[in-house]
């Protein structure tokens, strides 16, 4: 469970006061994937990052009696000079799992090879994106946060990737963030609009991408 309580975030762009989160009290159940829906700009990364615990919110409080993950697929927290094993161990380290078992889950999922063991600047950004989403995979977390990621990389590796999630789904909930239905109907059970700041929580999936459509059309 996820319980936002009287959250609120307000930034000043401009000089004008922009408002993401305005007083939310919501719940996310326990081992449910909810879609995070809203047009762009409405603030759902901002509140992934705050449910993450990475950004700090104005007002109110995130409780949660379950662990949650980063966003999946973020490489931001990866050391450049570091290579990609060693930025597996010290993620390891931070969340206190077992570094030489997720070094081997990453490797072989990654698919990287030499590379692998090279420093992290030398990556491509499909080698860094196929990395950050393989420890964050191979990490369990009773929320998985999901910000547009879900798979890189060739036509295989998107299908391996997309399996390996949802399997993870099969024992844990997420909190999605997608622009494309298809991927949100596939993945999620239920729904949550954010607009103007404020959140709604929707049971039938369909009728939250039912109201999300149509204020994307109004």
């Amino acid at each position: 469970m996820i319980r936002l309580q009287n959250l609120t975030k307000v930034y000043s762009v401009n000089g004008a006061r922009k408002v993401v989160a305005d007083d939310i009290t919501a719940t996310f159940p326990t081992g449910v994937p909810v879609a995070l829906l809203g047009r762009n700009g409405a603030g759902k990364s901002s509140l992934l990052r705050m449910i993450a615990g990475t950004m700090d919110p104005t007002a109110g409080q995130i409780l949660s009696d379950g662990t949650i993950s980063w966003p999946v697929g973020f490489a931001g927290s990866f050391h450049p000079d570091l290579t990609g094993a060693q930025n597996a161990r010290f993620i390891a380290r931070v969340y206190g799992v077992d570094g030489d078992a997720l070094l081997d889950f990453v490797e072989d999922f990654a698919e990287l090879g030499a590379h692998f063991h090279l420093p992290l600047r030398s990556y491509s950004s499909g080698m860094r994106s196929r990395l950050a989403f393989g420890v964050s995979m191979g990490i369990h977390f009773d929320t998985y946060l999901v910000d547009e990621v879900t798979s890189v990389g060739d036509a295989a590796f998107r299908r391996k990737s997309e399996e390996l999630f949802d399997a993870r789904m099969r024992d844990s909930g997420a909190i999605f963030v997608s622009h494309s239905m298809p991927m949100v109907r596939r993945v999620c059970r239920m729904g949550a609009v954010l607009e103007a700041g404020r959140l709604t929580f929707y049971e039938d999936l369909d009728e939250a991408i039912h109201v999300h459509e149509r204020l994307l059309g109004g």
